[in-house]
């Protein structure tokens, strides 16, 4: 595809955008992010970037650029699978705070090593996304400097999200922080790190869940039609959590509350609406980044409900020392170590 695409409006033309934000945030916003009117998030004004502007976002792109970090240097300690990577472990996880572990999408791994990040001090905020407060269907990035504002934007978000438009915005405050993101939003990094060595000087990890595809919007515009709710009505949309997986609950702003299964949401393959990129994604599990986490299902689907664990890769010798270093400190709970033909499972 390198052969074809010259400028980012070919990314965008050609149907390989996902939407991460980078472009917004190199050109300090200049280039914004839309929501089109099928449900995705899509740079506008990209006539105003530079040629150098152009030609550093497309060497970062992750529409047409996308490989795993490596470390040669620690060959002989790690693993290497053909699907999953090089790798240090896999194994099973969940947060030590119950609470959280509770309201998490799964096991709550995430969400505690970030507030292990920031009460060790290792990290003064955290770069993410969470539901935006007066859109809730929608989302918007996140630079969290408290406990609190990283549970209140915690959890899976089953739509466009765009965490790199605030990259450029982390790295100017010349602090050290973490980012959780897409797998495909951390190949963005990796590459952009080549570009501004301000990255790998600040941030100081870079944590990933594993992905089965981002949806459009109009996933849950459909959801919000068979409930007979409008948007503009919603004050709150959980696609999951409060249990593992949880059900999916969407309240209004006249007191209504609706919840439905979490696999009546996507049990029906045919009716899930991903991004086009997601159908050639060459990397769902996450080999840009330091740690992955995963929902741990036999058979790839959940049967019930559980207290909720998550299986945890860690893909860098930074990301195996942070996970030794959590469950030391007591803001993970390690459960057993698992194997390539689990992790298939």
């Amino acid at each position: 595809m390198n052969t074809t695409i010259k400028r980012l409006g070919d990314v965008v033309e050609q149907g390989m955008c996902i939407g991460c934000g980078l472009c917004e945030s190199v050109s300090q916003g200049r280039v914004k992010m839309a929501l089109t009117g099928y449900g995705s998030l899509r740079p506008v004004h990209l006539n105003t970037l530079s040629s150098e502007q152009q030609h550093i976002l497309l060497q970062s792109c992750p529409g047409i650029r996308v490989e795993p970090r490596t470390e040669t240097d620690s060959e002989s300690e790690t693993h290497h699978d053909l699907v999953w990577g090089q790798y240090y472990r896999m194994q099973l996880a969940w947060s030590a705070d119950a609470q959280i572990r509770f309201r998490a999408a799964s096991g709550g791994v995430l969400t505690s090593l970030a507030l292990h990040l920031l009460e060790t001090q290792q990290a003064s905020f955290i770069l993410h996304v969470g539901a935006d407060p007066s859109l809730p269907l929608r989302n918007r990035w996140q630079l969290s400097e408290t406990r609190q504002q990283v549970i209140d934007n915690s959890s899976s978000r089953y739509g466009p999200t765009s965490p790199l438009a605030g990259l450029i915005a982390a790295l100017d405050r010349q602090q050290p922080f973490a980012i959780i993101a897409k797998p495909c939003d951390l190949n963005a990094v990796h590459r952009f790190a080549q570009t501004d060595p301000r990255v790998d000087q600040y941030c100081v990890a870079r944590l990933a869940m594993v992905c089965g595809g981002q949806s459009r919007l109009s996933k849950s515009w459909l959801v919000l039609n068979q409930m007979g709710i409008d948007e503009s009505e919603v004050s709150l949309f959980r696609y999951r959590g409060y249990g593992n997986p949880g059900r999916i609950r969407v309240e209004t702003n006249d007191g209504r509350a609706v919840e439905h299964s979490y696999m009546s949401f996507w049990e029906d393959e045919s009716q899930w609406d991903v991004e086009t990129r997601c159908k050639f994604c060459p990397d769902a599990l996450g080999e840009a980044a330091d740690i992955a986490a995963a929902d741990a299902w036999a058979g790839g689907n959940p049967v019930g409900e559980d207290a909720g664990f998550n299986a945890v890769i860690t893909h860098s010798r930074r990301g195996e020392a942070l996970f030794e270093d959590a469950v030391s400190q007591g803001a993970l709970i390690a459960g057993e170590q698992i194997c390539i033909e689990q992790m298939n499972d």
